[in-house]
C-alpha cells in the first residue's frame, strides 16, 4: 500500500482525530487564556507578594517540560478525583499555556503609551473604562500575531496527549503505523493533517489582524 492508498483509506480516521484535536485545544486554549489574564494581572499588580507569586508560577510552568506537567496533572488529580483522560490533557496544555499567554499579555499592556492612558483618565474616564476602551484594544492589536503564533504551538503540542491515552491525530498515527507496518506512511499523512491545520489557523489570526489594521488606518478622502 502506497502512502496516496493509506491516507484515502484512513482519511475518515485521522479526520474524526484531528477533531479531538481541535476540541481539546479549543478547551486547554479558552481556559488558558482565563489563567493566563488573571496571572497578567498579578504580575502588573502594585503588590509586590502577588507580582513575586506570578513570576514564581510562569518561572516554573517555564522551567519543566510540558509532558512532566502532563503526567503530574493526570496521575495526581486521578489520585483525588476521576478525571478523564481529555480534560486532563486539556487542563494540562491549558496550565502550560497561560504562562506564556500571561508574559504576552502582559508585555501588550506595557506597550500601551502611558500617555494615553492618562489622557482618558483626565478626561473623566475611570479605570475601568480606560482599561475596556483603551487600554484593552491596543494591547490586542499590539499582541494578536503572538497570541495567535501561541495558540498553534498549543495545537501542535496538543500531541503529547497521547501519552495518557488520548486517541488524537497523533496517536491515531502511531496506531495506523502498528496496523499496517507502514510507519513512514502514517507520520507523514498525521503531518499533512497538523499542517492543514496550522494552515487554516495562520490564515484565521492574519485574516483578523488585517481587518483589526484596517481600523487603524486614516480615512481617506
Amino acid at each position: 500500500m502506497g502512502f496516496f492508498d493509506l491516507f484515502v483509506e484512513y482519511a475518515p480516521l485521522f479526520t474524526e482525530a484531528a477533531w479531538v484535536t481541535l476540541r481539546i485545544s479549543a478547551a486547554a486554549i479558552a481556559m488558558a487564556m482565563v489563567l493566563g489574564a488573571l496571572i497578567a494581572a498579578l504580575a502588573m499588580s502594585k503588590v509586590r507578594v502577588l507580582r513575586w507569586l506570578a513570576t514564581a508560577y510562569i518561572g516554573l510552568v517555564r522551567g519543566t517540560p510540558l509532558i512532566t506537567q502532563i503526567f503530574i496533572i493526570y496521575f495526581g488529580l486521578t489520585m483525588i478525583v476521576t478525571l478523564p483522560a481529555f480534560w486532563a490533557g486539556a487542563l494540562a496544555l491549558a496550565f502550560h499555556n497561560s504562562a506564556y499567554i500571561a508574559e504576552i499579555i502582559r508585555s501588550g499592556f506595557q506597550a500601551v503609551p502611558k500617555g494615553l492612558t492618562e489622557a482618558s483618565r483626565s478626561l473623566g474616564m475611570s479605570k475601568m473604562k480606560t482599561l475596556k476602551r483603551v487600554q484593552a484594544p491596543l494591547a490586542l492589536r499590539t499582541t494578536l500575531p503572538v497570541l495567535g503564533n501561541q495558540y498553534i504551538i498549543a495545537v501542535k503540542d496538543s500531541s503529547l496527549v497521547s501519552f495518557i491515552g488520548m486517541t488524537e491525530l497523533f496517536q491515531t498515527s502511531r496506531n495506523v503505523a502498528a496496523s499496517t507496518y507502514q510507519e513512514m506512511e502514517a507520520y507523514i499523512a498525521v503531518a499533512v493533517f497538523y499542517l492543514a491545520i496550522v494552515l487554516a489557523l495562520t490564515a484565521a489570526v492574519n485574516a483578523l489582524e488585517h481587518r483589526l489594521s484596517k481600523h487603524r488606518r486614516p480615512a481617506t478622502s
